[in-house]
């Protein structure tokens, strides 16, 4: 059985950190710098890094942000937003990044997810969905803005033919509700698709990773909040997760 894994995330608007409720209410988090060599000493297994805004403002990633974070960390490091090109993508790899998040600019053109794992190989594509239950759970696009007529089970094994290496499943109902994360879409995914699936939206408690791992195949839980105001350190979460016989990293 795959080791599970805890991932911290920086939603980075303007340079700093921030967080927001159902992609909404967005307020300050801290500096994307220091929470990130933090996150690499307490013991976080990968770090994600999302320009939230770079879509909509139809601009680049902070591309000397992600080499000054890439400088602090020895940790897997996956950096998203508004990479819409191979010619993004090559500079956000050279800038430190190991991985690269797409989300929008795959929906619009789903074959971007070939040429990035043509390139650098399937383990650098995440593919990232923001999702939401309606009538039924549809993909959104533009940073949760925009509803698309895709489902979200559909879309996440066409990404995985395309190539994606990773699914990145935010469940925009469940964002920052510190409920719980979406278990039933979690795991509808991971019946759908052979490739990781990192689940994101909704954690509040220790329980809510337990619960993620216990009745999902998810091999990994991204949060944000929880981390970055101190709630739950991570190696506190990783020694609960081990009582509870979750075989973590």
């Amino acid at each position: 059985m795959l080791k599970k894994r805890i991932i911290p995330c920086l939603d980075i608007q303007n340079g700093r950190t921030v967080k927001g409720i159902n992609f909404v209410g967005i307020r300050d988090a801290g500096d994307p710098i220091e929470l990130a060599k933090k996150y690499a000493n307490q013991g976080a297994d990968e770090l994600v890094f999302l320009d939230i805004t770079a879509t909509i403002e139809q601009r680049e990633t902070l591309i000397e942000l992600v080499e000054r974070v890439a400088q602090q960390i020895d940790i897997p490091f996956t950096v998203g937003g508004g990479i819409s090109s191979l010619k993004d993508v090559r500079k956000i790899i050279a800038a430190g990044a190991d991985k690269v998040s797409i989300n929008s600019s795959a929906v619009a053109r789903p074959e971007l997810i070939s040429e990035i794992a043509n390139e650098f190989g399937s383990q650098c594509v995440v593919l990232a969905i923001d999702t939401k239950h309606d009538e039924d759970w549809m993909v959104y696009v533009s940073g949760g803005r925009k509803s698309t007529n895709l489902s979200t089970v559909e879309w996440a094994q066409q990404g995985v033919q395309l190539g994606a290496g990773e699914i990145l499943l935010t469940s925009m109902n469940n964002d920052g509700t510190k409920e719980g994360f979406a278990l039933p879409i979690v795991q509808n995914v991971c019946d759908a698709v052979n490739v990781p699936v990192i689940a994101s939206g909704g954690a509040g408690k220790k329980s809510d990773f337990h619960s993620l791992f216990r009745d999902t195949e998810a091999t990994a839980g991204l949060a944000a909040s929880i981390f970055h105001y101190n709630e739950i350190p991570i190696p506190e979460l990783k020694q609960y997760l081990k009582t509870q016989n979750i075989p973590i990293r």
